[in-house]
């Protein structure tokens, strides 16, 4: 019997590369208000806290709490309209999906991007795959908060020792151990790999593939093969 249920996803980063759409918003946002636009590589170290942050980080310090709630609501308005030009998924990821599915397993999305982002996002990169989306919200609390978490794994009907949480930022990976799922971390996204560790990531991979990897062959054996290679 395969080691894990279920895979849980980050979204940007992850599944999907947003950060030219998530740029392009942004710097539409701060124009409508006179604000300096921001460089696509400072608009990186902006995300993964979900837009809400993001955008108290790109508007000018000193900003009002009024204006900056003013500037999300226009983000997202902006974002509903031309927030998916630029974004890509990852090579090799709906594939591992698919395979990951045909194989029973079943697939979430908990992201901190905002929920309205996320139920249009995934149904349109990945459609028929995700069985939970969740997105920050109301109901749903930012990470690090495991909260989320443990409530997308409930509606999963899953365990947490039998759950793989797949992140590219730090973050990712203590939401995970708080939730106390297999916390597994991605090269390709928007954090470094020490970052990953950092954050205590049980194993990071490099390609998509990997996560199948895991599920056939076991946690044991993909960390063993990666050390050796």
């Amino acid at each position: 019997m395969a080691d894990f249920d279920a895979f849980i996803f980050d979204v940007d980063g992850t599944l999907l590369d947003t950060l030219p759409d998530l740029t392009a918003v942004t710097n539409a946002t701060l124009e409508s208000y006179g604000f300096p636009p921001h460089s696509q590589q400072e608009i990186l170290g902006y995300v993964g806290g979900g837009g809400r942050r993001l955008i108290e980080l790109a508007v000018p310090e000193g900003t009002d709490a009024a204006t900056m709630d003013a500037a999300f609501e226009l983000w997202k308005r902006i974002h509903a309209v031309q927030g998916i030009r630029l974004t890509k998924k990852y090579k090799g990821i709906t594939e591992a999906l698919s395979a990951l599915r045909a194989q029973g397993v079943k697939l979430a999305a908990l992201s901190n991007k905002f929920d309205e982002g996320v139920q249009e996002l995934i149904p349109r990169y990945f459609p028929g795959l995700f069985e939970v989306m969740h997105g920050e919200c109301e109901a749903i609390p930012r990470k690090p908060n495991p909260a989320g978490l443990k409530k997308t794994m409930e509606e999963l009907g899953v365990t947490p020792e039998r759950t793989v949480y797949v992140g590219d930022s730090r973050g990712d990976m203590v939401v995970a151990h708080a939730a106390g799922t297999f916390a597994l971390g991605v090269s390709w996204g928007y954090q470094s790999v020490e970052q990953l560790e950092d954050g205590g990531a049980d194993l990071v991979i490099d390609t998509p593939a990997r996560m199948v990897d895991l599920l056939n062959e076991g946690a044991h054996t993909v960390k063993d093969d990666i050390v050796k290679n």
